[in-house]
């Protein structure tokens, strides 16, 4: 087994200090930041899943959680390393939108957005729609980032993109959506202009866009 695979299952196992021990010893083998954090994105999908499931119960999935979180601090620096040798992309603010109080995967997202050089500024969990609004312009952000794990918070994202077109910045920034419940059919109701079904694949869509706006 690898110290990438151990990495993850202990991040399932939700035991923070082996966890981090763990995660300093594949730092110090040499393996990339983006190959941790795309190793534990995989681990704590499947965690959702067998939530999902109820193959696991709430105390073990928020277990979880807490150790990937412990882990994320320990990539810090050598995520500010990969960032500050990174071209700038863009300016996204990100967020998780009012009444949801779930980070794990919107940290994930931005771990991966640091990575891949983009300016991120982190509005953290249960903002208001006005605020994601406010932020962008306060950040001259090219992009919104709003993330919504529970379908009765789903609707807050939408609101995001009235107050845009409200306010007449709708044409200003690219809005992106994410979290467990987004479809694509959700982005068209809602507006926006993109969804990342994972982290991964959230980085890929900015980048073209950031690119397609440098053309």
């Amino acid at each position: 087994m690898s110290t990438l695979e151990a990495l993850v299952l202990t991040v399932q196992d939700g035991d923070e200090e082996l966890s981090v021990e763990t995660a300093r010893q594949a730092i110090n083998e040499g393996v990339s930041v983006p190959a941790i954090v795309d190793g534990l994105t995989v681990g704590m999908r499947d965690v959702g899943d067998r939530f999902a499931r109820q193959e696991i119960f709430l105390p073990e999935m928020m277990l979880a959680a807490r150790a990937m979180q412990m882990v994320m601090g320990e990539l810090e620096p050598e995520l500010a390393k990969s960032a500050s040798a990174a071209h700038k992309r863009g300016v996204i603010v990100i967020g998780t939108v009012e009444g949801d109080m779930h980070e794990i995967g919107k940290d994930i997202a931005m771990t991966m957005l640091k990575v891949a050089g983009f300016e991120v500024y982190d509005l953290g969990a249960n903002v208001n729609a006005l605020s994601f609004v406010r932020k962008a312009e306060e950040y001259h952000a090219d992009i919104i980032g709003a993330s919504a794990l529970m379908t009765t918070t789903m609707p807050n994202q939408k609101e995001i993109v009235d107050i845009l077109a409200a306010k007449g910045l709708r044409g200003k920034y690219h809005v992106i959506l994410g979290g467990a419940p987004v479809t694509s059919e959700w982005v068209a109701e809602a507006g926006a202009d993109s969804f990342g079904e994972n982290a991964g694949i959230a980085v890929k869509i900015l980048e073209q866009v950031m690119a397609a706006k440098a053309r």
